[in-house]
């Protein structure tokens, strides 16, 4: 290891030798990783990682006009999604060799995305990230300082800047399909709340499939994405002997309903089947072992990384891109009650 041999901090040169690049190509993986090939890529942020090497930012931002730091907007929250995006989104970030400052916000809305932005933007980020979960960020995303370059993720169709996100709709008709397909009748739905586009997605979903079946669609029962709030509503379920399916809109509701079926006395999956969304750390371990939709994070945090790299470099990426989300099928779900089982 350089640093090791000479005692000293490493430098540019030290990461090019130990790489086996120029420093040209050293300063391109750092200031602008889109240009360089991932291969290379790789090498070069290997042997930063293993010299520890710091860039000199003062110096970078004369040379390149880039600080080397990239900002993200974000609700203040510990929802398992969102709290997720802001993680991938921030890793991609880092992985490539820039900083990350966080603005958190305590609600999504046309002024505090303006004041999100203008905190970032006087600590001199290059482009910023913007995570908008919510129907009322829409404005916010139609009123951003035209100089800066902005990506969203988790955000609507309709608004002016590039948008990665996972298909919230894909994932529930997988789901709904999956219910559909053991035989079941129709499949009820705990929502989430009204303002999540995340939730709203996934009602179209569900609906949808429903529909084009010619089956009932039972009213959305909305929850909080609590436990708790699973858990009440859960209760209402497990009192309709016609439920045999539900369909919740994240696990933790999920794990609400199935205490309270349990507590009826009604079994899962041999009286009522339950799928879940997310795929939480925790899923594969309830009980049973619930069968759910996973979201891949890392890649839209990744995508929504690379989106920025191209509006900074004065490239307009496609407007959306879209992640498909897997159905990972456990214990939770089986044929509808009277079906033959074998």
């Amino acid at each position: 290891m350089v640093k090791a041999k000479t005692g000293r901090p490493a430098v540019l040169m030290d990461v090019a030798v130990l790489a086996g690049v120029s420093t040209m190509t050293v300063s391109r993986v750092l200031n602008a990783p889109e240009r360089v090939r991932a291969e290379t890529r790789e090498r070069v942020l290997a042997a930063v990682k293993e010299l520890d090497y710091r860039p000199n930012h003062a110096a970078r931002q004369l040379v390149t006009g880039r600080s080397g730091v990239l900002g993200v907007v974000s609700i203040d929250t510990t929802l398992y999604g969102p709290a997720s995006t802001l993680y991938s989104v921030e890793q991609a970030a880092r992985h490539a060799g820039y900083n990350v400052s966080i603005a958190s916000l305590s609600s999504l809305h046309r002024t505090s995305i303006r004041e999100g932005v203008e905190r970032l933007r006087a600590q001199a980020v290059d482009g910023v990230i913007i995570v908008a979960p919510h129907e009322s960020a829409a404005d916010g995303l139609h009123h951003l300082p035209p100089e800066m370059p902005v990506v969203a993720v988790d955000a609507g169709d309709d608004i002016p800047v590039p948008v990665a996100k996972v298909d919230q709709r894909a994932g529930a008709i997988r789901a709904t399909r999956h219910l559909l397909s053991l035989g079941h009748r129709s499949v009820w739905h705990v929502g989430g709340p009204a303002d999540w586009l995340d939730a709203n997605g996934r009602i179209e979903g569900w609906r949808g499939v429903l529909e084009a079946a010619g089956r009932p669609v039972p009213d959305v029962l909305r929850g909080d994405w609590s436990s708790r709030s699973g858990y009440q509503l859960g209760r209402r379920l497990a009192a309709d002997p016609e439920v045999s399916a539900v369909f919740v809109a994240n696990d933790q509701m999920a794990l609400g309903v199935l205490r309270a079926l349990r507590e009826a006395g009604r079994r899962v999956p041999e009286d009522v089947s339950v799928v879940g969304f997310d795929d939480i750390p925790e899923a594969a371990y309830f009980w049973p072992p619930l069968t759910t939709v996973r979201q891949d994070f890392g890649e839209v945090g990744r995508h929504a990384f690379h989106m920025l790299l191209d509006r900074m470099a004065g490239t307009e990426p496609e407007a959306r891109r879209l992640v498909e989300p897997e159905l990972v099928v456990r214990e939770s779900t089986g044929a509808a009650p009277g079906l033959n089982r074998a």
